[in-house]
């Protein structure tokens, strides 16, 4: 079987699987974290979009199958370099947060304020490589629902995102308020204020 945009899309997100499961099992204990309540709710919405993303031309979709860009290889190789370049940019961020990773709105342990890496310049670089990966999939298999999909995870992302900064703004005071002067959202600041250097 040679190498095309599905297969390179799916082994993209099969390695992305394979890292964070065994780098979860090298994580702090929780100090402190949301209910049971915010995870389900969560949970549910990942499962939703997650179908209109991924199940490419569902009957029960009816409409949201139709194509929003054409059905030519070049769409479908670029939203798969997209998927790489998101499952990247993920790991790399998974590799810089390391033990103070948690699936949900955690403290961990001893926990620190990540900024090296793409924290350096983005407050959240795995959601964004996550919705930069989600964005090539619905790309390359160009059916609205995955656009609908996407538009779930932005969303449920964005809510979560402004959960954690709310705990790591009472955890860390003006430490996190001058990283969020510093950095991004979910992308580089294009404009502003230059990160602080460390004092020689």
């Amino acid at each position: 079987m040679g190498i095309n945009p599905g297969t390179t899309i799916a082994l993209a997100w099969i390695i992305f699987i394979l890292v964070w499961f065994v780098s979860g099992f090298r994580v702090n204990r929780t100090e402190k974290g949301e209910g049971a309540a915010g995870v389900t709710r969560r949970f549910l919405l990942a499962i939703a979009a997650y179908v209109l993303v991924f199940r490419v031309h569902d009957p029960r979709l009816g409409v949201l199958n139709d194509r929003f860009v054409p059905d030519d290889l070049w769409v479908a190789w670029l939203g798969a370099i997209m998927t790489v370049a998101g499952i990247a940019l993920a790991i790399w961020a998974r590799v810089h947060i390391g033990r103070y990773w948690s699936g949900n709105v955690v403290l961990k342990e001893n926990h620190q304020l990540i900024r090296t890496g793409p924290y350096a310049r983005i407050r959240h670089p795995i959601y964004a490589g996550i919705l930069l990966a989600l964005a090539g999939s619905a790309l390359a298999f160009g059916r609205i629902s995955g656009l609908f999909g996407l538009a779930i995870y932005i969303l449920m992302f964005r809510l979560k995102a402004r959960k954690e900064e709310a705990l790591l703004a009472g955890k860390f005071g003006p430490a996190f308020e001058e990283h969020r002067r510093h950095t991004g959202f979910f992308f580089p600041k294009l404009f502003g204020v230059p990160p602080r250097l460390p004092a020689q």
